[in-house]
């Protein structure tokens, strides 16, 4: 998933279907994500493992950028994306949970409440390109924080859009899912992003497909 963020559209998506879908984009649709993409601060960067300050100033600059953040995230097909990402240290990010989803933007987030019944998901996230791990999160979730105008808002969430939220807050925390997930798999993961490779959990499904190690 991403930021769910992974980030994201290619949150709970198997690394093949998502090299389906961007094979069908258009050139121009490629371009813009593309370009999108550039934008965006990947592993490695020490933006994404700091903590973003309150937002206390609100109105139209904080609208404009909310609508930039909301237009990167589009284009770079993604389902969230915190102001991090992009190198701008204040506690704000946006979201649109599926494809019919109205983008939000939500300033100085906290997790009011999180659900005792967890669940565990493949992740992606457009800071780290290329490479998905298992996450456990809450199933719900409910969020509150500012808008753009610095009203307050309130969300509660389930599934997938609970799982965004809680991926986009952690990049607000400097927390990456790489810090969320299993020891094999982070290195596995840590090891894909230095070589420039791709790196998804394996499957009970795919071991099975493998031969027998020799004795």
């Amino acid at each position: 998933m991403s930021e769910v963020e992974t980030a994201a559209h290619e949150e709970e998506a198997p690394e093949e279907e998502r090299e389906d879908r961007y094979a069908g984009l258009t050139d121009e649709e490629r371009e813009r994500r593309e370009a999108a993409l550039a934008q965006i601060r990947t592993f490695g960067d020490p933006v994404l493992k700091s903590r973003a300050s309150e937002i206390t100033r609100f109105g139209p600059e904080l609208e404009r950028e909310a609508e930039r953040m909301v237009a990167i995230m589009r284009d770079a097909l993604g389902v969230g994306l915190a102001a991090t990402q992009l190198g701008t240290m204040q506690r704000l990010f946006v979201f649109a949970a599926g494809g019919d989803a109205t983008p939000t933007a939500v300033a100085n987030p906290v997790i009011d409440w999180t659900s005792d019944e967890m669940a565990v998901a493949e992740e992606g996230c457009l800071s780290l390109p290329g490479v998905a791990v298992d996450v456990e999160r809450a199933l719900y979730a409910r969020v509150t924080g500012q808008d753009t105008a610095g009203e307050p808002l309130s969300l509660e969430a389930a599934g997938l859009e609970a799982r965004v939220l809680q991926h986009e807050i952690d990049h607000l925390d400097g927390v990456l899912m790489l810090d969320r997930t299993e020891r094999e798999q982070r290195r596995g993961a840590l090891r894909a992003l230095r070589e420039g490779e791709t790196y998804a959990p394996p499957r009970a499904e795919d071991e099975a497909e493998e031969p027998d190690a020799p004795a």
